[in-house]
Order: structure tokens, then sequence, then C-alpha cells
């Protein structure tokens, strides 16, 4: 059976600058898809506007530069991230010595696949998803964050965790600042955040539900506090997955291999990539089981790679 493919690009976007306007309109087809009904409308528009000004007002700027250069009906809407239609996925990651590791498992069309070195605000090298939101990143601080569903089905008013992770590495230096900073934050569907730094590394649930809550440790799968359905288990293997992480470490080897490495693609439990920051260095290394590729802040590397999912030949 032949494995699936899935082609990852690194790009640098300075300020947003014209290399990213026209990425992100070359995305905007898909990306207005994830628009709910009401964000259509004005009054839902104004309300992702407010809660965006409200909580992230360092970034106005920026989403207002952004909106210009997208120049599409409903950009400046979109790009708050705060009017998305719900998404799942799977995910495993663990905060050790120092560095950030993890797993991303999501349907391949259905992710961007975007490695972004960025100027908004500061330096920032990530995995882009939703035109400037990131899955997992770093800063030029040494601050590392890395986001996995939280397991739960429940949606309310908030920002879709891709822009959380782009605003805490824009704005905080250190796992304490950017902690400080969720707390505050309203956030659409459940999720858990592992961040990383020179001296800490946490992971922390947040959601629409609940206030901020600490992790037992800096490990995170697909749960939070409360227990697992089995047939959830069954279809997601978190637990599982969560006790394979804890016993590795921070092994590379071993995110590459069963039980970390999925390869439900079909499901949108395959794991699309497994990313290993190492912050304080600035330096992050995306593996797949045939190969890998190194960027940094130092020597970033802009281009292009298909990659074949799945197991290795």
């Amino acid at each position: 059976m032949s494995r699936p493919q899935k082609t990852f690009r690194a790009i640098e976007i300075g300020d947003g600058d014209d290399r990213w306007a026209a990425h992100a309109q070359a995305l905007w087809p898909r990306a207005e898809e994830w628009l709910t009904e009401e964000s259509r409308t004005a009054e839902g528009a104004a309300r992702a506007w407010a809660l965006f000004a409200t909580h992230m007002p360092e970034l106005v700027p920026v989403l207002e530069r952004l909106a210009r250069r997208l120049d599409r009906p409903g950009g400046e809407t979109f790009l708050t991230l705060a009017t998305l239609r719900p998404f799942f996925s799977g995910c495993t990651q663990i905060g050790v010595g120092g560095t950030l590791l993890r797993n991303y498992d999501f349907a391949p069309a259905d992710c961007e696949g975007t490695i972004v070195s960025s100027h908004l605000l500061r330096p920032v090298i990530g995995m882009q998803e939703g035109a400037w939101g990131l899955l997992d990143g770093m800063n030029d601080a040494g601050l590392a964050v890395s986001l996995t569903f939280g397991g739960r089905f429940v949606h309310g008013p908030g920002f879709a965790l891709p822009i959380v992770l782009r605003y805490l590495l824009e704005t905080c230096d250190t796992v304490d600042e950017a902690v400080g900073a969720l707390r505050s934050l309203p956030i659409a569907i459940p999720q858990n955040v592992t961040l990383v730094d020179s001296e800490k590394a946490v992971t922390v649930f947040v959601g629409p539900d609940m206030p901020l809550t600490g992790a037992p440790d800096a490990c995170a799968a697909n749960h939070q506090h409360l227990p697992v359905p089995d047939d959830q288990e069954r279809f997601s293997r978190t637990q599982e997955r969560l006790s394979a992480v804890r016993a590795a470490g921070g092994d590379v080897a071993a995110m590459l291999k069963p039980p970390l490495y999925q390869y439900a693609y079909d499901e949108g439990l395959g794991t699309l990539y497994t990313a290993h920051y190492r912050p304080a260095e600035g330096r992050v290394t995306y593996h797949w089981p045939d190969e890998s590729w190194d960027q940094s802040f130092a020597a970033f590397a802009p281009g292009s790679r298909v990659i074949a999912l799945g197991r290795a030949g």
C-alpha cells in the first residue's frame, strides 16, 4: 500500500510582507471554510474584533496590517481566529531538559504544513496554522510552546489556540509570563499547552468551561483532568500515549514509533510531523521516519519537501 504524502514548506515572512500575503491569499479558499455563519454577519465580526482588541491589544496593529495585505472579504474577521468552527486533533508532547518534543496528529489535507520564520513583534519560528497562528513554536527569548486537543467535545466563545500560541510567543519571555497571560484569555475548545524555557517546563489545561489548571507534569496527550471513556480511549489511545511519552522522556526515536507515532490518517489521527525545539539554542528539528529538517534563527532555510508519511520503507 502506498504511503500518504504531504508537502511541507518553510518560508520567511518578515513582518507579514508580500511573501506572507501571497501565501495567505493562496490559502484563502480553504481558510474561509473555517468561518462560522455568525462571523459572516456584521454583529459577529464586531464581536470578534472587540474580543481580539480586548485580549491581544499588542497584536492589533499586526492584524490590521495583515488584513490589508490579505485583502479578502472577511479577512480581518478570520485573522482574529475567534470565529472559527471547532476542530479536534490528536497529538502528544513533552517538555524536558529545556526542550519541547511533540508529535502532531491530524488529517494530512487539513494541515497547512508551513514552517514560518517571522518578525511581527519579535523573531519567532513555528509551524503555522490559520494564516498566522501556530501549532507550536519558539521565540528569541528562549520560550517554546505547543498545543494538543484536550479531548472534551465542548465549545464556547473564545480564541482558537493557534492565535493564542502566536500571542504568547510575541509578547512573553518566560514560562511564568506565558502562563500568567493564558489565565485571562478565553479559549474556544479544551486544549493542553506545554511551555518550556531554560528554567522550567509545564503543561496546563485550558478550555471554555474551566479555569487554567496545571497538569501533573510537563506531558500531554488528548485528555485533561477527567476520566477518558473506554470508546474514546480505543479510538485515540490518549492514555496509552501519555504513559508512553512519560516513559520515553525526550527520546526522539520513541516519538517515531508506535504508540506515539500514529498511522490512522484516514481518521485524522496520523502523525504528520515530530518537532524537537531547543529554544535556548534557537533551534528546531522537524522529524519524519525517513528524514529530518533543521531550522534556526541563525540559519533559517526556506524551501519545500514532499514527505512520505507513515511507516518507513
